[in-house]
């Protein structure tokens, strides 16, 4: 099988389907649709009171101010704006769930949901692909009436049968197959490439309009009924809006019974909070500079087909580059909600520090990327050269240099940069501490709850080290202008 089955050959692309076995949709409807507390602040504001206080006291008690606490008056100061940020988003989000009463509970939605789930297709990632259409399935059936899940796979995957069989076996599954000669006008590759062959295919159909919606997900990442009827109340909510917005993102969260790692799963807490701080703070606001996920992105067929995924062979940070392009071509266009998905931590460590390699690789080439405009570039160069300098202001970096240097005085040239080094601690105690609640919330399994909420603390310093190993190997990558590419890393079932 060389082409997927082409729509164009369909009176309607969304007309019922009678060549498979019909599988029911047995999803319920939720009684609330956000999966997730509103966020709390106290381990934040308990962090920030603990360290200014002691903070203040130490450096009255020492008067010693060397080239080390030049260094570090300066770099731990830096990520204060990313962290006021940060936090503002964060009280948005505490503010917007708080707000909200409706329960969706009985929403049918006629607009077209085309979910576009691109996969490597390896014996390895295929169980959990099989997860992920089946939650698809399962929960948005009920809530859309006009619903494909289109799988994008290459010609010559390695789990080609099993896809395949998959496609025969499920309802509302499309397989799409890119060929091995397919190439983009500008040679893009990747997931990327695979995106644009789909787009194209949809385009010829005449499925690139304002009434069909696309829903890009990753074969790792499934959802639940609370995201069906998310995704379902903002659709509509758009034919009454003056201002209809094309685009909106939520929140990726890692259920535990997902994780066979309890380290990376730990680790892994940054990632829903970092979707409710500054992702809802940028992406909410209408112009989502700070970048978007490649998961739980919802998106108009007709702004989509405007941009397009063709960026070239340099992207592997697809996602991202898409959101600045939108940001330029649609700004005030997009907004967040808080619909979760649900993914799954890397299943080792060394998956966990070539993941983050891969990401900041992408996103330091995307952050040159002249064909942008250098202001819708700013907000994410800012963040990529906090997180580019993250090895180099960790404590065990610093206590490492002063013990070079014959010193131990890490206190700010002033007392003046107390709060601010205060602030910046807090936020980070904060994500961990929020992310994990959150990621606990949505666990089937209950777990030692109270036991990792204990742990995840003091275990921040060697969390934050496996950050730094994927930062360390993402800037080898850069300075030795290393071959580009795509990694793809397994994740449990």
């Amino acid at each position: 099988m060389l082409l997927a089955v082409r729509r164009r050959q369909l009176p309607k692309w969304w007309m019922a389907r009678t060549d498979k076995a019909t599988q029911p949709a047995t999803g319920t409807a939720p009684t609330h649709v956000v999966a997730f507390r509103a966020p709390s602040f106290l381990s934040f504001f308990v962090t920030f009171a603990l360290f200014a206080i002691v903070g203040t006291w130490s450096v009255t008690r020492v008067s010693e101010v060397t080239a080390l606490s030049w260094y570090v008056s300066i770099a731990w100061t830096v990520p204060i704006a990313l962290s006021a940020y940060s936090m503002v988003g964060a009280a948005r989000t505490k503010r917007q769930l708080e707000a909200s009463t409706a329960t969706y509970s009985t929403i049918s939605v006629d607009e077209a949901l085309v979910v576009v789930l691109p996969t490597v297709a390896r014996a390895d990632t295929y169980p959990a692909l099989e997860r992920v259409v089946s939650s698809i399935r399962l929960h948005f059936a009920p809530v859309f009436k006009n619903l494909r899940i289109d799988v994008i796979v290459e010609q010559d995957c390695e789990a080609m049968t099993q896809v395949t069989q998959l496609a025969l076996r499920e309802t509302y599954m499309e397989l799409i197959v890119v060929p091995g000669s397919y190439q983009t006008a500008n040679r893009t590759l990747f997931k990327a490439r695979a995106n644009q062959y789909a787009l194209e295919m949809r385009a010829g159909a005449g499925e690139n309009r304002d009434d069909v919606w696309l829903l890009h997900m990753d074969d790792d990442t499934a959802v639940g009924a609370d995201t069906a009827r998310q995704l379902g109340g903002f659709i509509s909510a758009q034919r009454l809006e003056k201002n209809p917005r094309h685009l909106a993102q939520g929140v990726l969260t890692y259920p535990r019974e997902h994780a066979p790692n309890r380290l990376t799963w730990m680790a892994d807490a940054v990632r829903p909070a970092c979707d409710i701080s500054f992702f809802a703070m940028s992406t909410g606001s209408g112009t989502p500079r700070m970048g978007l996920h490649g998961e739980l992105l919802l998106v108009r067929a007709s702004v989509e087909s405007l941009i397009g995924w063709d960026f070239g062979p340099s992207t592997i940070v697809e996602d991202a580059e898409f959101a600045l392009r939108f940001s330029e071509m649609f700004p005030d266009g997009s907004e967040w909600i808080p619909a979760c998905c649900y993914g799954a931590s890397p299943a080792t460590v060394g998956g966990f520090v070539r993941q983050r390699e891969r990401w900041l690789w992408g996103l330091i080439r995307l952050a040159r990327t002249d064909s942008i405009s250098r202001r819708t570039r700013a907000r994410l160069i800012h963040n990529v050269l906090v997180w580019s300098l993250s090895p180099f202001v960790h404590p065990l970096f610093v206590l490492g240099i002063g013990a070079l240097i014959g010193t131990t005085a890490t206190r700010p040239v002033g007392v003046f940069l107390v709060p601010f080094w205060a602030f910046n601690i807090a936020f980070a105690v904060w994500l961990y501490w929020a992310g994990l609640r959150i990621n606990q919330h949505v666990s089937a399994e209950s777990g030692p709850a109270r036991w990792e909420r204990l742990a995840i603390v003091p275990l921040i310093p060697i969390l934050s080290l496996l950050e730094v190993a994927g930062t360390i190997a993402g800037l080898i990558r850069v300075a030795t202008r290393a071959h580009t590419q795509f990694t793809v890393i397994a994740k449990p079932r």
